[in-house]
Parts: structure tokens; sequence; C-alpha cells
């Protein structure tokens, strides 16, 4: 004989997926974002990781001047003799100093938004799988079991995925 599916449980269910979905966009979205802005910071310059310094438009190098162990932060300025007769200066930068720039070798998940858009992610499947575990307790029929515990599955990886990375980078 054919149970009939509470709408509450189906309800829950699609609710769960739609902040599931949320949490998921929104991982991706910050994480295009946070590659976006670091490659408009550093537009027309490489990196040459062997060497530890970067390489302008016109080929000359910023090496490191300063390190912050605490914050995994090298800052690099090029010569500012060289910068200051650059027929480029006005479109790199402003200072008489030499050009400079910020390099955080660590990953995306060490900046301080990116651990902002990880929090909430993992608040939408914190509330996703509260909400399934709650319709589990109310509804006890074996068919409803098995729809909000297949939805739950996929809540539970996801937010066991990212509360690890989120939680090894605040460690580290």
């Amino acid at each position: 004989m054919l149970q009939t599916i509470d709408i509450e449980v189906v309800l829950a269910s699609l609710y769960a997926v739609f902040l599931l979905v949320c949490a998921f966009g929104l991982e991706l979205l910050a994480r295009h974002s946070h590659h976006r802005s670091k490659q408009i910071s550093v537009a027309g310059f490489k990196y040459h990781r062997h060497h530890d310094v970067w390489e302008c438009p016109t080929g000359e190098q910023l090496k490191p001047i300063t390190t912050d162990h605490t914050h995994r932060l090298t800052r690099y300025r090029a010569p500012a003799h060289v910068c200051n007769k650059c027929s480029i200066k006005h479109r790199c930068t402003e200072s008489d100093d030499g050009r400079e720039i910020e390099h955080d070798p660590g990953s995306w998940l060490e900046s301080e938004l990116a651990k902002f858009h990880r929090g909430i992610s993992l608040a939408l499947l914190f509330l996703a799988g509260l909400l399934l575990l709650v319709e589990m307790i109310r509804h006890q029929r074996p068919m409803e079991l098995l729809i909000l515990g297949g939805f739950l599955l996929p809540v539970a990886f996801l937010g066991s995925q990212l509360s690890s990375a989120f939680f090894a980078a605040r460690r580290g």
C-alpha cells in the first residue's frame, strides 16, 4: 500500500535543498571573487616562486622587503630609482618609494573575508541539517525518514568538508 507523504516533509526537504544550494553557491562565488580581486591587484605582474620575486611589466624585479610571519604576508618592492624613471609609472603606482605588492602565499580561505563567507555557508548548512533532524523527530514513518535522511546526507557531507577546512585554517 502506498503511503502518503506529509506536505511538511516535502516542504522541509525542499527548503533544506535550497539552503544547501545557497551555501554551495556562496562558496563558489566567494572563491571566484577572492581570486579575481587578487588578480586585479597584481595585473601585469608575474610571480616567480623559485626566486621569490615579482616581475613588473617592464621586466624589473620586486624583491621581498618585509615578512609578517603572524599573518603570513610578504611585502615586495621595486627599487625607487627604477620606478621613478619608468615610462609607465603613472599606470602602476603613485609612490615615490617604488611599486609595492603584498603577497599572501596561503590559500584563499586564509583571508578574513573568505572566513566570513565560509561562516555564513556553515550557518546555512547547520540550519538545513537542524531542520531535517527536527522533521525526522516529528515524522517517524519509514518513507518520510528515508526522504529526510536522503537530504540530510549531502548537507552533512558538505558541512563536514567546509567545517574541516574552516577550522584547519583557523588553527593554522
